[in-house]
Parts: C-alpha cells; sequence; structure tokens
C-alpha cells in the first residue's frame, strides 16, 4: 500500500467522509471555517478551528495536535489496549499502528473520532528468513496480518467456498456481521464497519481495480463486484487456506452441512 485512507464515519446528520492521501500528502482537521479551510471537518463546538494535520509517509504516518490545550489519543481497536498520547502542540508524532482510530475530547456523550488505515507493513516471506542482504530477501506479494480484523472478514467472505458448499453468491455485509457477531474482535462490527475493511482489502491491501459496465453503476452494484473480486483473489493465491477457518467462530447450524 502507498499513502493512507482516513474515514470520518455518519454522526449528526453529516455523511460519512473517506479521504485517500498518497505519500508527502497532508490533511488538516478540524471544525474549519471558511478563513480556515479544513479537509476533514469535525462539527464539534469542542474542538478548534485548525485541530490538527496528518501526513503521510511512504511507510507510515504522522500526526500533528495543534490545539494549545487539548492533547489526542490514538488507539489501536485491534490490539490489547494499545493507545497513544499526542500532546498539544505536538507536531509530526508518528503512529505505528496499521489501523487506528484517532479520538478527540468533545462535549458529547460518544467521543468523537474518526479512523486510519496506515501504510502497508511490509512482512518478509516466512520461507526466505535466512542470511543475506536487505536487498536481496524476497518480501510477500500481499501484505496482511492474520491478527487484523480484516482478515477475519476476509475469511469470513471466504468460507464457504473454504467448506465446499459451491456457493452461488459471495456472503453479503448484514451476513458477515451475523457470521462475528459475539466473537473476539468481530463482536463489534457494524455493517459500515465490515465494508470499510471490505474497501481496506480490495483497495490497499490486494490492489483490486473493480470496473463496472457503466460509470453510472448503482453502489450496490459496486460492492458486489469488489467483494467477488477479494474473494477470487484471495482463494487463487492461497492468501486464506482452510486453516485460517480455527479464527471463526463455531458454527451453530445442524451436522452435516460443510465437511
Amino acid at each position: 500500500m502507498s499513502g493512507i485512507v482516513i474515514h470520518l464515519p455518519e454522526g449528526d446528520g453529516d455523511d460519512a467522509v473517506t479521504l485517500r492521501l498518497g505519500p508527502g500528502e497532508r490533511v488538516r482537521f478540524g471544525r474549519g471555517s471558511a478563513r480556515t479551510p479544513v479537509e476533514l471537518r469535525l462539527a464539534d463546538e469542542s474542538v478548534s478551528r485548525l485541530a490538527g494535520e496528518i501526513r503521510a509517509t511512504d511507510d507510515h504516518w504522522q500526526l500533528s495536535n495543534l490545539s494549545a490545550t487539548h492533547g489526542y489519543l490514538v488507539e489501536n481497536p485491534e490490539g490489547a489496549g494499545e493507545y497513544l498520547r499526542v500532546p498539544p502542540r505536538r507536531v509530526g508524532a508518528p503512529i505505528p499502528f496499521e489501523f487506528a482510530r484517532v479520538v478527540l475530547p468533545s462535549r458529547r456523550e460518544t467521543p468523537l473520532s474518526f479512523q486510519v488505515f496506515a501504510p502497508d507493513h511490509v512482512y518478509l516471506d516466512p520461507h526466505a528468513l535466512g542470511g543475506g542482504s536487505w536487498e536481496s530477501r524476497t518480501l510477500t506479494a500481499y501484505s496482511l496480518d492474520e491478527s487484523a480484523t480484516y482478515f477475519l472478514v476476509l475469511v469470513a467472505l471466504c468460507e464457504p467456498w473454504l467448506r465446499d458448499r459451491s456457493p452461488v453468491a459471495v456472503p453479503t455485509t448484514p451476513q458477515i456481521v451475523e457470521r462475528l457477531r459475539g466473537h473476539g474482535d468481530g463482536a463489534g462490527l457494524t455493517a459500515r464497519a465490515v465494508s470499510s475493511h471490505i474497501d481496506y482489502l480490495a483497495d490497499e491491501k490486494l490492489r483490486i481495480a473493480v470496473t463496472t459496465a457503466s460509470e453510472d453503476a448503482d453502489r450496490a452494484a459496486r460492492r458486489n463486484g469488489k467483494r467477488e473480486a477479494v474473494v477470487a483473489l484471495a482463494l487463487k493465491f492461497g492468501i486464506v487456506r482452510e486453516e485460517h477457518l480455527a479464527l471463526l467462530p463455531p458454527r451453530t447450524e445442524p451436522a452435516g452441512r460443510g465437511r
């Protein structure tokens, strides 16, 4: 992956916002105004007009806290409670998480936050971990973290094929939510969160270009095409295999189905 994806969920009457940054690009966030334009607008009176800035680099991203009084938290939703505190006036703090939630203090009952999908963490091929220089080593073509929630979503998408059911359709987003309900990292997943993970897999991790018959194709058709392309590539190259089914919760259906 080159660059990052920033996602602000829908809330308080505002539509969801998704921004993509290439290496070296920046996004300013805050309450904004006519004199202080921002690319990511946070409509909350407790947020500064210009609250901060995010900068994408080749292999990570940096957060600048431009507030004079408030510290910001950067949480790792897929970790064991890890977080970073970026103090007021801190410029260019490097963020190591591949998936992060930036949380700003506010007067709301629920925290004010947005998500950042970071530059791809590169992994060496596990079969080529011997000696030799860095230049001579082999990198994996698709760098996926098997402990991440997006990989859990990918396994759930591929599950029907891995169980030899010859399915006629890829599981829908609501079906994925139901399949992962009450299980570990997938316990609190919403349909919107699942869709974000699928977008991340297709656009950044697996680098799939989904085309439709016309530019006016509806959103549902594009979404279905993206899910189908993700599953096809993951199975074709063995990114998801039968042993990965152990990551999913036990099935509750009657015995006799599947293997």
